[in-house]
């Protein structure tokens, strides 16, 4: 109760569930894909926040770094597919997650030597290391260590909010919805 206390009641939940060995074993199946339950966050200015789980920031390069270049638990290309192609397929994301003609230039640029994260839960805003530049839809949104005010990306939205806003009732535009 302290810690509610002392964030005046917006702590979400905290838990600390899986052994490591069990995420280790995880990750070396090829049929499991990597995803991100953090919310949007701000590097800066009036949406940030500076307590966030570290997830937030670190942990795409935490699994490159940690699990893969550093505990070699699967190769970097099988790695590259748990958190780019394999995940845009099982949400059926058309036109994402591959380096394709015709597909959204979605591209993260990083060393591979040195990409790791930095954030802690002491400290959860760190940003990660190694990663040069990142493309959202072809513009170049993050240049060495800063942002370039780009703001390219969009909503995604898959198949099942489709169906959920038409069991809603929701007039869906051609805009809004992809098919």
């Amino acid at each position: 109760m302290d810690l509610v206390v002392a964030d005046e009641g917006q702590t979400g939940a905290i838990y600390f569930i899986a052994r490591e060995d069990d995420l280790r074993y995880g990750l070396k199946q090829p049929w499991t894909s990597i995803g991100l339950d953090a919310s949007e966050v701000s590097l800066d200015g009036p949406l940030f926040e500076a307590h966030n789980h570290p997830r937030a920031y670190g942990s795409m390069p935490r699994f490159l770094g940690n699990y893969v270049r550093d505990l070699h638990l699967l190769p970097l290309e099988q790695g590259i597919r748990k958190i780019t192609s394999l995940p845009a397929q099982r949400e059926r994301l058309r036109d994402r997650g591959l380096l394709k003609a015709g597909y959204f230039a979605d591209i993260t640029i990083f060393d591979p030597t040195s990409i790791r994260d930095n954030a802690t839960y002491e400290s959860s805003t760190q940003l990660s290391e190694g990663v040069k530049y990142v493309f959202v839809n072809g513009e170049l949104e993050y240049d060495n260590g800063r942002l370039t005010g780009a703001t390219a990306g969009q909503v995604l939205r898959g198949p099942g909010w489709k169906s959920a806003a038409k069991d809603a009732g929701t007039a869906l535009s051609s805009e809004t919805a992809p098919e």
